[in-house]
């Protein structure tokens, strides 16, 4: 996938080549599903928050279509407190929008493995120096993170960590009045989830046991 371009602002032949197929074939087999998505907007089933890793393809594990799934993607899958400071809050702002304009009935926080934003974290616990100008700042939301020895001792260290930052987002959520008005009115719902990449399992947060365990195969309605 990596190649070298010649030219300034000239697509690698890879992406290029993906883009047509997409036109031919993709977007060709659901026009008439784009048209409808042009010409009356979105209503999508959730909204996702999840982490930047190329390896994280959120619509594919959800087998989503376009328009199913309203998607923000941050370092680590990160929910920020409630800060109306009048500063850039991009992940709360598609928050607030999803919940407030497009009645979103689902939140779902989509952790994963091996998360390159939760080791650094890691290794920023153990005293290693901050080399960025951004991301050490964007991780310190992760300060006072509690990690459950169970899960420690059920997924491993690494995969606890990660668990420990869906959590923390999932009550980050709950500091806007928006998202907590409706969780209590019953409208909305909070999810969090954790995806294997390798084994492409995903684990789901139990609101009553606090705990994390497979996806079931089935609903029950």
């Amino acid at each position: 996938m990596r190649e070298q371009n010649k030219g300034q602002n000239v697509l690698s032949k890879t992406l290029l080549d993906g883009y047509w197929r997409f036109r031919r074939e993709n977007h060709a087999a659901d026009k008439g599903r784009y048209e409808q998505l042009a010409k009356l907007g979105q209503a999508p089933a959730a909204l996702v928050i999840a982490c930047c890793d190329s390896r994280v393809d959120v619509s594919a594990i959800f087998d989503a279509g376009p328009g199913d799934l309203f998607i923000v993607r941050n370092v680590a899958n990160l929910v920020p407190p409630f800060e109306p400071d009048g500063k850039f809050h991009g992940t709360s702002a598609a928050v607030e929008y999803a919940a407030e304009v497009l009645n979103v009935p689902n939140i779902i926080v989509l952790g994963h493995s091996h998360c390159g934003g939760i080791a650094a974290y890691r290794e920023k616990l153990k005293g290693a120096p901050d080399s960025t100008n951004f991301i050490g700042t964007w991780l310190t939301q992760l300060d006072g993170l509690e990690v459950k020895d169970t899960d420690a001792k059920t997924f491993g260290q690494e995969t606890a960590f990660e668990l420990a930052g869906v959590r923390q987002s999932i009550a980050n959520l709950r500091m806007f009045d928006a998202i907590r008005k409706r969780e209590e009115e019953g409208i909305l719902a909070l999810h969090g989830l954790h995806f294997d990449i390798g084994s492409g399992m995903v684990l789901a947060l139990d609101a009553e046991t606090d705990t994390f365990s497979p996806l079931p195969e089935t609903v029950e309605v």
